[in-house]
């Protein structure tokens, strides 16, 4: 059952010299047991699932349509439509996306010094803010929450005020 790698410390991801993972390993979801959060709103258990493919597809270096194909048809519980449109949406915008994230970070900042999770959660919010008709205030809470859950104590801050920067530069 392919499942994603658990969130490794800030800074870890993309280290020069990390070499990916081996074929046919058993992978953790970041976000756990998607069925044990009843009390979080549809999407957000929808942002939670297209970060577990996202993160799986950078972690496996495969494309994350590939990915999502087979949550699709492997997934219990199903996989939601906004699931679906999220990590559509980030694939097909992923430089754009990326760009944008950079811009709004120090000159001598790099993309892939972010941890995995909080690439993928910026990338998602970028993705909602610039494509989608969600209010930019819910998107920045969504991922700032989300970072909390499933990243390190100082990720949520480092999102929100990457995300408000994001923003102002629209």
């Amino acid at each position: 059952m392919p499942v994603v790698p658990t969130p490794r410390p800030a800074g870890a991801a993309g280290t020069p010299g990390r070499r990916p993972p081996a074929e046919g390993v058993e992978f953790e979801k970041v976000s756990g047991d998607i069925r044990v959060h009843r009390h979080m709103s549809a999407r957000t258990k929808a942002r939670k699932r297209a970060l577990d493919v996202l993160f799986e597809a950078e972690a496996k270096r495969a494309d994350p349509l590939v990915i999502l194909d087979e949550q699709c048809r492997l997934a219990d519980p199903p996989v939601r439509e906004f699931t679906i449109e999220l990590v559509r949406g980030v694939a097909a915008h992923t430089a754009e996306i990326d760009a944008r994230i950079t811009a709004a970070t120090a000159a001598d900042w790099q993309l892939d010094r972010l941890a995995g999770v909080d690439r993928n959660l910026a990338r998602i919010a970028v993705f909602e803010i610039d494509h989608t008709d969600v209010p930019t205030e819910a998107v920045i809470a969504e991922a700032v929450e989300l970072a909390d859950e499933f990243s390190t104590e100082d990720s949520a801050p480092f999102l929100n005020g990457l995300l408000a920067r994001v923003v102002a530069t629209r």
